[in-house]
């Protein structure tokens, strides 16, 4: 008896589905790009139970008659392709006729469709890849409803996550089809209650005002530009200067509006901020690329969100150039003529009280009396070079307010928090929305008090005086990241997230301190539990010995 044998027909259209239906978002992200391309202006969205028990998606495109609707449940039944040459002229968001038999044969579907203008439509019920039943039914466009999904795939319905996790997946699919497809309307109802809607908009930049609000996108630089004698065309949002996260949370692209992921593409945003970008910080892009459907392949992932480009490196370096280039200009605009910095005037005036006028060559019999009084210096915007204690101390000054203030969040000592004369009204992303909501305790205890208002709008209504006038958007944004990353091993999830605030308040370069303040950070750095380091390891301070220096200089 031979050992090799064909599969029977329903176990391959479930192992086929493996590749096509991961969880609840996949079907979503498949029955919307099928609507895209049925030319909707209008997609509705309806989930019950993450996901798990309802996922119904309808919309107003061009519908199907009888014999389509029967057809596009047969595998590989498409009417995107004809021949292999297709194949490298996509043009559309679905192709491979894929995706409805894969999520028939794992659910309990029922489709509803149309044709514009005609008189009835057809009802085709399916569960479990058999059809069940097969009627007339006015309709016009197109509903997919997908019931129980996984119901006879338990060993797959078990690693679903909960309900909360996997509407977290919806609705970033949802965000990513609504942020790439600007021109048509997406609406989302979860639990029967509105969660998303997102009109018709006139252009990207709209659009991600819809999405994010009018103040998180006025924090970004606008790339428009071609490469390669037009062969590329990039449209994107980058961060302007110092509009940094702390996380990768804000980072999309889209080749063709198909969203992927591209770690090259990736890595040529982040180097367009060489030089800028501070350490363990990353930038918000929204990256949309337009590309010769010739010049890409998107036949190299079942699920479509990797590509292969004919010139991988014309495609980088036009990324590159064009953020870098925009990011240039918009730090041109932040930069100051040359003055001498404050700092340094007051060292110069101390020197001189001190009796010891400022050296015009290094002379090697010169005395550098190490004593308290001796005043700081800055070594470029950053560190700061203080005596005293038998030594020289450098000092971080960005890392070392962190450390003060991480621990001010978990210890609520001198916090301070107070209530906003103005409350804040501050939009985020529907996911951060919900997950901020849902932890509005954990941020009550770091000084942080906040109220629902409604369509991913909160209410700030009292600060730590130490977050006073920071980025109030940037602050929740990051907070929810740390929540849905969840504990890390080295710390509590309180501990993550008063790590990542304390980023947004604390001591930046370009900002000088004067004497009190240089004086205040160090006795308040030295208070703290572990003056070493900053909350995320680096450290915030070095210190040279009288005998290191000898050393380092040969004379010991």
């Amino acid at each position: 008896m031979p050992d090799i044998k064909v599969l029977p027909v329903d176990l391959r259209n479930k192992i086929a589905a493996g590749e096509v239906v991961e969880r609840p978002a996949s079907v979503v992200k498949e029955l919307i790009e099928n609507a895209i391309d049925a030319e909707s202006t209008e997609i509705n969205i309806e989930i019950l139970y993450g996901g798990k028990r309802l996922i119904r998606v309808s919309d107003n495109g061009a519908g199907m008659d009888e014999e389509d609707a029967r057809l596009c449940f047969e595998r590989h039944a498409t009417s995107k392709i004809s021949s292999d040459a297709d194949l490298f002229n996509i043009r559309t968001m679905g192709f491979r006729g894929e995706a409805l038999p894969s999520i028939a044969s794992v659910s309990r579907i029922k489709l509803i469709t149309g044709l514009k203008g005609a008189d009835s439509g057809i009802s085709i019920e399916i569960a479990g890849g058999e059809i069940k039943e097969i009627k007339v039914s006015p309709f016009s466009g197109t509903s997919v409803e997908v019931k129980d999904l996984f119901f006879n795939t338990p060993a797959r319905k078990k690693f679903l996550k909960t309900n909360t996790a996997e509407l977290f997946h919806i609705i970033d699919t949802v965000t990513k089809e609504a942020l790439s497809h600007y021109e048509i309307g997406f609406r989302l109802l979860t639990e029967n209650q509105e969660t998303m809607i997102f009109p018709k908009a006139s252009g990207l930049r709209e659009r991600l005002m819809q999405v994010y609000g009018d103040e998180f996108v006025n924090g970004l630089i606008e790339v428009q530009k071609e490469e390669g004698k037009g062969i590329i065309k990039i449209s994107a949002f980058v961060s302007d200067m110092g509009n940094f996260r702390n996380s990768k949370a804000h980072q999309f692209i889209f080749i063709n509006k198909r969203p992927i992921k591209d770690a090259s593409l990736s890595h040529a945003v982040y180097s367009a901020y060489e030089g800028i970008l501070p350490k363990d910080k990353h930038p918000v892009f929204f990256l949309f690329l337009e590309l010769a459907p010739r010049k890409v392949d998107f036949n190299v992932h079942p699920a479509k969100r990797e590509v292969r480009f004919e010139d991988k490196e014309v495609v980088y370096r036009g990324v590159n150039a064009g953020i870098r280039d925009a990011v240039k200009a918009g730090r041109t605009e932040h930069v100051k003529p040359f003055t001498e910095s404050p700092s340094m005037q007051y060292a110069s005036a101390n020197y001189e009280e001190a009796g010891e006028g400022l050296p015009s060559h290094v002379s090697e019999n010169l005395e550098l009396p190490y004593k308290p009084s001796l005043p700081f210096v800055y070594l470029g915007d950053t560190f700061i070079a203080v005596s005293g204690r038998g030594g020289l101390s450098l000092i971080d000054h960005h890392a070392a307010h962190e450390r003060i203030l991480y621990e001010k969040f978990l210890k609520k000592i001198n916090l301070d928090s107070h209530q906003m004369l103005f409350p804040r009204q501050v939009n985020l992303s529907h996911k951060e929305y919900m997950v901020i909501l849902g932890n509005k305790n954990l941020l009550y205890e770091l000084g942080i008090e906040i109220d629902d208002f409604g369509h991913d709008a909160i209410i700030i209504r009292s600060l730590p005086d130490a977050l006073a006038g920071g980025d109030l958007r940037g602050i929740l944004s990051d907070a929810a990241s740390a929540i849905m990353e969840g504990d890390r091993p080295d710390r509590t999830l309180k501990e993550e997230i008063a790590a990542r605030i304390a980023c947004h308040k604390s001591v930046r370069g370009k900002e000088i301190l004067n004497q009190s303040e240089v004086s205040q950070l160090l006795s308040d750095l030295e208070n703290t539990e572990h003056p070493d380091q900053c909350p995320h390891g680096r450290p915030t301070r070095i210190f040279f010995s009288l005998d290191d220096l000898k050393r380092m200089f040969k004379r010991k």
